[in-house]
């Protein structure tokens, strides 16, 4: 069996699908499977054991470009594929598929695309879960009606591989430091995004804590200013032992650091799945968003979510101005989530 899967284009979303990729790997052991996905997350579909191959998706997450749609589904057609999983919900993510004369083109509804979609469920609200919903798809429909019936749910798990001295010496840092990774950034909006005062305040805690350690701050290059803003909140003393990654590395290259960490913080974004799927110890934030949809696939994950009576608002912007979601998650309360859970990092009351 040869399978097609269009990727959704959000970093943690296709982190996420993975477990679609892992059941049908389960059901179908000879399944070949290639994922369809934008070049941001190529990296991505790299680390999955389950894919073959990744293919670039060459048109814009907001282009339409029928043309160009109709070329890339002709050209797709010499694969024979026997089915394809459409993961996004939009009309057009679906034209792919037929176009390359794809039998089995399997999916939930989203826009109307009846037809594009020729085994369509249309029951999401009976997988409140994103994992399960993607799972859910390689299923018979008769079998799995809904969320608990599902025999098994397999958590994403990207491969790791140890940094090279390359890597290490581009950043001057070294693989022994039990770094605590930071993941401020969020491309969703700053209703998700945790203060960077509020990041470099643990991170102090941290510094203080275990002397030879290091802070190591993740994301795009969009992130950089905010990872410059915490490091320049950190005390003069410690500012030397906290690095600036965002905007410098690989996404592949950001899995193989992170792994490296003793632990990592983040908001609610593609970093924080990607941190979850690569095993690491992870506090996650939440602000607008809910972790009862897309927490992160690990059991052992924290995760800290307001009571405010206003989350979730699932908004970008705060329509109050100050998400209190956020806000009111300080870092004392923070910290003190982490070392109930990690005894081993337990503060000793210096810094």
């Amino acid at each position: 069996m040869k399978i097609l899967v269009v990727a959704p284009s959000w970093v943690g979303d296709l982190v996420m699908a993975e477990s679609l990729l892992i059941t049908l790997k389960r059901l179908h052991p000879e399944a070949v499977i290639h994922v369809l996905a934008p070049a941001w997350c190529l990296d991505i579909v790299k680390r999955m054991p389950e894919a073959e191959k990744g293919i670039l998706m060459p048109i814009g997450h907001g282009s339409f470009d029928l043309v160009g749609r109709i070329r890339l589904g002709r050209a797709l057609s010499g694969e024979r594929y026997d089915e394809a999983y459409i993961l996004p919900n939009s009309w057009k993510s679906a034209l792919i598929p037929f176009f390359a004369g794809i039998k089995r083109r399997i999916g939930w509804k989203g826009e109307i695309r009846y037809g594009l979609i020729n085994v369509m469920r249309k029951n999401k609200q009976d997988f409140p879960r994103l994992i399960a919903r993607y799972s859910a798809l390689a299923w018979p429909r008769d079998k799995v009606a809904r969320q608990e019936d599902l025999e098994f749910l397999p958590y994403p798990r990207l491969n790791t591989r140890e940094p090279d001295a390359a890597l290490l010496g581009k950043f001057g840092i070294r693989k022994d430091r039990s770094p605590l990774g930071l993941c401020p950034g969020a491309e969703f909006g700053p209703a998700k995004k945790w203060p960077p005062e509020y990041y470099a305040a643990l991170s102090s805690k941290y510094l203080a804590r275990f002397p030879d350690r290091e802070i190591w701050i993740f994301g795009s290059g969009k992130d950089r200013d905010t990872g410059e803003e915490i490091k320049g909140l950190v005390p003069e003393d410690f500012r030397e032992r906290v690095r600036v990654l965002a905007g410098g590395t690989s996404l592949e290259e950001a899995i193989d650091l992170l792994a490296l960490c003793a632990l990592v913080l983040s908001n609610d974004s593609g970093l924080m799945h990607v941190s979850a799927a690569a095993g690491v110890r992870l506090a996650a934030v939440f602000g607008s968003t809910s972790a009862q949809y897309t927490p992160p696939s690990d059991d052992n994950a924290l995760v800290i979510e307001s009571s405010v009576s206003c989350h979730p608002c699932f908004k970008r912007v705060c329509p109050k101005g100050k998400p209190e979601c956020l806000f009111g998650l300080n870092p004392d309360f923070v910290w003190e989530k982490i070392i109930a859970k990690w005894p081993d990092l337990q503060d000793t009351g210096v810094g």
